[in-house]
């Protein structure tokens, strides 16, 4: 059988370009023309201070892109080639962003960030060049992906927001599950005070609402005849752990579970009660109610108040070099329902893909 290409690969390596290029230029703001040259940067000294964190940070970063970019080449482009058009990209993706930084008075281009930034993307593609065969034709996740899954380019884009859902559950300054968030982008001033009584109503609903949302996503997404509520409880098992690993690492050990919240408990319990009942509906219905649930949470969380329980944790955290990160983060938890909410109307309004549950 032919080789064929993975459009998930591509979707993937797109999103995650995407995602590059907005941690490289956040927060977007106070753009000025320094008068530096704008490739200065790359026959500059090195910078004087250099830490470990930033240099694995920066190879970190651009090793995944290096990646995606390999196996999203294949079969077009295979071995050294595939391997040096993704480094290639990776490489000229850093230059093209250290050069915007030069206009960014509160960032610093610099030509180290390049070199380990390239370093990471060559990295990455060796790897993706080395296991493409593997990966996207005999691995486990291949085989799960056609096992319980439907087929075709729809399910991968598909594929690719939920992997963003499991992704914003990083952000430590959000509800649990509590995406759609757009007062920070707009600078809106904070919502009023609610009694406590209140805010766990509030919490509790947009826990649920969007834990209904993304099961039924997923749902939409599986092969008829597959035991759905299973991938269900692994779904919310994994963003459970999510949430956990990012505010233990964040924050530190000890506030691993800071997330878990009265509101917070009462909403995964709720929502997870009506998802198990609401994944045995017809299609057209559970993509309705997928919808009718993201819109009803996207409202509440912007009216919500702040959470009391992590205030303080938030008031004295010091974000350092997590800052980008995090407003990435919160850009992907913003900005997350309307594009799950745009891919549920277009999944509704086309007929379902070949293997399609009815």
């Amino acid at each position: 059988m032919a080789a064929q290409a993975s459009p998930l690969t591509r979707y993937l390596c797109a999103a995650y370009s995407l995602l590059v290029i907005y941690g490289s230029l956040h927060p977007f703001s106070g753009w000025a023309d320094r008068g530096a040259a704008p490739f200065a940067f790359l026959s500059a000294h090195w910078p004087r201070y250099v830490t470990a964190f930033d240099l694995a940070a920066n190879v970190l970063a651009y090793a995944p892109l290096g990646l995606l970019a390999a196996l999203a080449l294949y079969p077009l482009a295979r071995g050294a080639l595939a391997v040096v058009l993704a480094a290639l990209a990776g490489i000229l993706l850093s230059v093209a962003m250290e050069t915007l930084q030069t206009y960014l008075p509160a960032r610093i281009p610099s030509n180290l960030d390049v070199l380990s930034n390239g370093a990471g993307a060559l990295a990455g593609a060796l790897a993706g060049a080395l296991m493409a065969p593997r990966l996207l034709h005999e691995s486990p996740l291949l085989a799960l992906r056609q096992r319980w899954f439907v087929g075709g380019r729809r399910t991968d884009l598909g594929l690719t927001l939920l992997g963003l859902w499991l992704f914003t559950q990083l952000d430590p300054e959000t509800l649990l599950f509590g995406v759609g968030d757009l007062r920070n982008l707009f600078q809106e001033s904070p919502s009023l005070l609610y009694p406590a009584d209140m805010f766990i109503r509030i919490e509790a609903a947009v826990a649920a609402c969007n834990l209904v949302a993304a099961a039924l996503f997923a749902a939409a997404l599986a092969m008829p005849g597959r035991p759905v509520r299973a991938l269900l409880a692994t779904l919310l098992a994994l963003a459970l752990l999510v949430r956990a690993i990012a505010f233990g690492v964040l924050f530190n050990p000890a506030s691993a579970l800071a997330w878990l919240t009265p509101g917070a408990l009462i909403g995964i319990a709720l929502g997870l009660v009506v998802a198990m009942i609401a994944v045995a509906l017809p299609r057209a219905f559970k993509l309705a109610l997928a919808g009718m649930a993201l819109m009803a949470a996207t409202a509440l969380v912007n009216l919500a108040p702040a959470n009391p329980y992590l205030a303080q944790s938030l008031q004295v955290w010091p974000q350092g070099n997590f800052l980008n990160f995090n407003g990435l983060t919160h850009l992907v938890s913003s900005l997350w329902p309307f594009a799950a909410l745009a891919y549920l109307l277009l999944a509704a309004a086309n007929r379902p893909e070949s293997g399609a549950s009815s």
